[in-house]
């Protein structure tokens, strides 16, 4: 009993990895994976959670043991590894947060039935929204507020997912023919639901700078067995509600020949009414409280996660500029990814498939290497040999290379041929 409180009050780092993935690869590509191709996507969708496992357990790994972040451990490899994270952060810092937050505004505009104003608009306003709460409540708000969120969003789940088994599929379900998955369609599909499922692999280093954060709000500074702890029943909960998005999909709109719309708003609405249908109509202001929180949440914890990951990469590139010391430079790197992604969002308008499309391949192609870089980190001298990943984890990760590897070279052979 003593372990478990120990455990929950160190719960930090995998809650934040949580809440940040149950956003737009679980609401969106879980929930239209299950929609159009059926049950038979769960496989993909297991497979990229139990193969990119290590990816991000290697963050928590690295930090734990040598007090330092993940991109720091870059830096140790190689300055020229930490060029190629940089690169991948300003991918991220383009479309991550521009994806998420137009999401968000949809969900907005839903709730409160706001047809007046533009997705930017109010995008905008989410924005300066957020940003005050990062800068005024760090990252010791963070971890408390998201507790709640993630209570009632995973009880809410729980309950819809029982009542739509409960139901069964919806009528024409057994004798519809599922779309192709191997062919352009599919393919390109299965790259966008892969790529952010659980969450980009460059979100690792994210991890790390939490887990950094994390510590420094503790009295004693947890051991490795209990970091990993912690981490682990955060990563098994963002897989679990894959699945439960993914069933949701499934046993609502699997047969019925509905096209999840590309749009925000329309999205937004088509989401909510998934579950008040299923629930009765007595829930939708419940349903679509908690389908805005969750995605209110994931923005925080991104927006926070880009914000603190290009300050430590600047820092490491350019150790001399005294600017990435001041004591506001969290804040401006705040604002900053703010002014960046509603440029974006007004320059692609409201269409979130485009900027969700760039963002998910970029994460998806380069993660064979930043993983590849992950285990070169934690095999390095920096950690004792005793803390070095056993044989199985060093095998997975190796899987998870291969695999990822193999997918990207034939995504990009089928878009040349």
């Amino acid at each position: 009993m003593s372990h478990l409180k120990v455990l929950l009050k160190q719960l930090g780092p995998g809650l934040l990895f949580a809440s940040m993935a149950i956003g737009t690869s679980h609401l969106v590509l879980s929930t239209k994976a299950g929609a159009q191709y059926g049950w038979v996507m769960v496989i993909p969708i297991i497979l990229a959670n139990v193969l990119k496992y290590p990816f991000f357990e290697f963050g928590i790994r690295y930090t734990t043991v040598t007090k330092k972040s993940l991109v720091e451990g870059y830096l140790n490899l190689g300055k020229k590894y930490l060029w190629i994270y940089a690169f991948v952060t300003i991918i991220s810092t383009f479309t991550i947060l521009a994806a998420l937050y137009v999401v968000t505004a949809g969900l907005f505009m839903n709730l409160f039935k706001i047809s007046s104003v533009s997705v930017s608009a109010v995008a905008m306003c989410l924005f300066i929204f957020i940003g005050a709460i990062l800068i005024i409540g760090k990252y010791q708000f963070l971890e408390n507020s998201l507790k709640a969120v993630i209570s009632i969003l995973f009880v809410a789940l729980i309950v819809t997912t029982i009542v739509v088994l409960e139901k069964g599929p919806v009528p024409g379900a057994e004798s519809y023919q599922r779309p192709e998955i191997f062919n352009e369609v599919g393919i390109l599909f299965l790259i966008g639901l892969m790529g952010w499922m659980p969450t980009a692999v460059e979100a690792s280093g994210w991890v790390s700078l939490w887990s950094m954060e994390n510590m420094k709000t503790m009295k004693e500074k947890p051991t490795l067995k209990l970091a990993l702890q912690e981490f682990n029943m955060g990563y098994f909960l963002t897989a679990l509600l894959a699945i439960f998005f993914l069933i949701i999909g499934w046993m609502t709109l699997y047969g019925t020949g509905t096209e999840l719309s590309g749009r925000a708003v329309v999205f937004a609405d088509q989401v909510v009414s998934l579950f008040t249908v299923n629930i009765g109509k007595w829930a939708y202001i419940l349903i679509a409280v908690a389908a805005f929180a969750t995605m209110f949440s994931t923005c925080m914890t991104a927006h926070d996660a880009v914000s603190r990951v290009s300050i430590d990469v600047l820092e490491k590139l350019y150790p001399n500029a005294k600017s990435l010391k001041n004591k506001h430079a969290f804040a401006i790197a705040v604002i900053a990814m703010a002014v960046i992604n509603w440029i974006v969002i007004t320059v692609f308008g409201a269409n979130m498939a485009n900027l969700v499309a760039l963002a998910t391949f970029v994460s998806f192609v380069m993660a064979p290497l930043i993983g590849w870089m992950n285990l070169k980190t934690v095999m390095g001298k920096d950690i004792p040999k005793e803390n070095h990943p056993k044989f199985g984890l060093q095998l997975l990760t190796y899987l998870g290379i291969v695999f990822l590897s193999l997918f990207a070279l034939y995504y990009c052979w089928m878009v040349i041929i």
